[in-house]
């Protein structure tokens, strides 16, 4: 664990929503910051002629580095609705991408229970150890039948995020936040995506 993040990724998403309106499947979009993708490309052997282009068959060895997952990993991924965990299947259709010396992948989670129009959606996407840091950085997309209400809520720097910050200055790069007693860092710094379909 570690109580700075080492990687920064760009998040977005897009809701795929079937003809009932029903908000089947989630589509997630991890955009890797400069170094971390510099840094799996050289140990991954890919671009060796350095002009910033991989070809097919790199791009056919990328594909599905980041989808090696334990069984236990939610995918940095928390849905909720209401007071209930939605379940989420694993990654399906996964893409990779490599341009402006940044690696792109994207995935697909169906939710286990399909969500049906009028219920409120909260997604917050965050590694609890805080090794890597997700932002939503862009609109979150809609697909499908149905009309989605989509708003960010950014952490409220007036409950405990400062004083999160300040705790996490005082601590070593490679100390235990958990030690510290400071647990899952990453749900406190993290941001919330809140969605609604089918809102009269």
């Amino acid at each position: 664990m570690a109580a700075h993040p080492h990687v920064f990724i760009d998040t977005g998403f897009e809701l795929i929503l079937d003809d009932t309106g029903q908000i089947t499947h989630v589509r997630v979009i991890w955009q890797y910051d400069d170094f971390y993708s510099l840094l799996i490309t050289e140990d991954m052997a890919l671009d060796s002629d350095g002009d910033g282009v991989l070809a097919e068959e790199e791009i056919t060895r990328l594909t599905g580095f980041d989808m090696k997952w334990d069984e236990s990993f939610n995918g940095d991924l928390v849905v909720t609705e209401g007071d209930n965990l939605v379940a989420l299947s694993g990654p399906q259709e996964v893409t990779a991408s490599f341009a402006d010396g940044r690696i792109t992948t994207t995935h697909l989670r169906a939710l286990e229970v399909p969500l049906v129009p009028g219920k409120t959606l909260i997604m917050k996407a965050y590694d609890p150890t805080y090794y890597s840091a997700y932002e939503v950085t862009g609109p979150v997309a809609v697909t499908g039948g149905g009309v989605c209400h989509v708003r960010q809520k950014a952490p409220d720097p007036d409950t405990d995020l400062r004083a999160l910050q300040a705790q996490l200055a005082t601590l070593d790069a490679q100390a235990d936040p958990q030690d510290a007693g400071l647990p899952n860092i990453g749900a406190q710094m993290a941001g919330s995506v809140i969605v609604i379909c089918g809102a009269s």
